[in-house]
């Protein structure tokens, strides 16, 4: 445990339904992931990535241990140590790019020149130098997104976590955004769990990728992704970047058809 960033242990997440029967989401996860390690989660949908990532950050309640620098992150609370990237940008529309990348240093009390220097300095790092005083209506899809990544790296997290950060934007501009996440990771050397629906997106961003079963779920592989840095479309192409793809496909396919046949 003491060898990763961050180690979960046996998280369990359980709901009660409107007919007040349990539902459980999530069932004895346990994984590590290395300091400024880039890490994905994949798994057919609603089976419980989302959920899991919220129960990491401590916004759902759940059973089982978390622990980042090998010290456990106390029940009942939002782990400071993380930021989180959701699919919306959930930016406040009137604020201005640079009030909306504050806005978390504003919460912590950071005096407000302190929190501006710190906010331009992001806002150079992802790209968006010049539109600062722009409003979110303002901005594409992927401009905004850059915006609410802005917002998480300024309060300087030691691990972000993303929920499909991209899942709302079109494949262009999807993978465009998946080579600026690169280049601002290369830049920070944050440690980050992503989670995606896209198995080639996981295995071109990812050092490791988490194969989570149909639900509830659990980890169903952990495979290590042997692919050369620095990343460039073209890898796509690569014979060992398709066999990823090819047994991580095979995976999801069997966990879809596994929860079909028990439904």
């Amino acid at each position: 445990m003491h060898t990763y960033k961050l180690f979960i242990e046996h998280i369990n997440v359980t709901y009660l339904t409107p007919t007040g029967e349990n539902f459980t989401a999530v069932e004895d996860v346990t994984f590590g992931v290395e300091e400024g390690k880039f890490a994905s989660i994949i798994g057919v949908s609603g089976c419980g990535k989302s959920t899991l990532l919220k129960a990491i950050m401590g916004l759902v309640p759940h059973r089982g241990k978390v622990y980042i620098d090998g010290n456990e992150v106390k029940a009942g609370q939002v782990a400071k140590e993380c930021a989180m990237v959701f699919q919306m940008p959930t930016l406040q529309p009137w604020r201005k790019v640079i009030d909306n990348v504050t806005y978390g240093l504003e919460i912590r009390g950071v005096p407000k020149r302190e929190a501006e220097k710190r906010a331009k300095e992001i806002i150079k790092l992802v790209g968006l130098s010049g539109f600062e005083n722009y409003r979110p209506y303002q901005l594409s899809g992927g401009m905004q997104q850059r915006v609410n990544l802005a917002r998480a790296l300024a309060v300087n997290p030691s691990i972000l976590l993303m929920d499909e950060p991209f899942g709302g934007l079109d494949a262009q501009t999807r993978e465009y955004m998946g080579l600026e996440l690169l280049r601002i990771w290369r830049e920070t050397k944050k440690t980050i769990l992503f989670v995606t629906h896209q198995i080639e997106e996981a295995v071109f961003l990812s050092d490791v990728v988490i194969a989570l079963t149909a639900r509830p779920s659990t980890v169903r592989e952990i495979i290590d992704i042997n692919l050369p840095r620095p990343r460039e479309p073209s890898l796509m192409e690569d014979p060992t970047f398709l066999k990823y793809v090819s047994h991580l496909r095979r995976i999801i396919r069997e966990e879809y058809n596994r929860a079909q046949n028990s439904s």
